[in-house]
């Protein structure tokens, strides 16, 4: 019996280990204060404006990479309302298209659209980042499970935004994609 307690106790631990460096060291552990005082400081309808090219990759749930794609951006703004038409082109020849409805709020905060987004995603600027949350409905011929996502864009100094988001299913990561996004030469 007591072999039993100290076995329990000991995968608790394990577990209280596992979930406070989920929550405080890994991808899902930011926050958007940790960067106020990011400098330059990202605001969506100057640096997600006009032709834009995005080129990335993707990786699977054992962190191998499996797709990697070229997405031409084509974002234009009628007040503190955006449109982000997206072509994506990946290595298997696949061709996807999405369209973002971006909503401007309060104090940083925005709200995202799309067809492959059941409900509203809720977003946060802040400093030189922006955060964004949502649920995702993948195509069927990728298995159309639906998946949590948060991305994270990350403004650099020369304009270039780096792009990293996880998607999770029952809390587990099973993709991860970086990508870089900069204006259309």
């Amino acid at each position: 019996m007591e072999n039993f307690i100290f076995l329990a106790l000991g995968i608790a631990l394990a577990m209280f280990g596992v979930l406070v460096r989920r929550r405080f060291a890994e991808f899902p552990g930011q926050s958007p204060d940790d960067y106020s005082e990011g400098f330059p400081a990202f605001d969506l309808k100057k640096h997600l404006t006009g032709k834009m090219v995005c080129e990335g990759v993707i990786f699977g749930p054992l962190g191998r990479m499996t797709s990697s794609f070229v997405a031409d951006f084509d974002i234009s703004w009628s007040g503190d309302t955006g449109l982000m038409a997206e072509r994506f082109r990946y290595n298997d020849g696949s061709i996807q298209h999405r369209e973002w409805h971006i909503t401007l709020g309060e104090d940083g905060a925005f709200a995202v659209r799309a067809d492959d987004v059941p409900g509203v995603g809720s977003g946060h600027l802040s400093g030189s980042t922006a955060q964004l949350r949502y649920e995702i409905v993948l195509p069927p011929e990728s298995g159309g499970h639906r998946l949590r996502a948060e991305d994270w864009m990350y403004l650099t100094p020369d304009g270039t935004i780096v792009n990293r988001s996880q998607f999770r299913k029952y809390g587990f990561k099973v993709a991860e994609l970086v990508a870089t996004i900069r204006p259309k030469e």
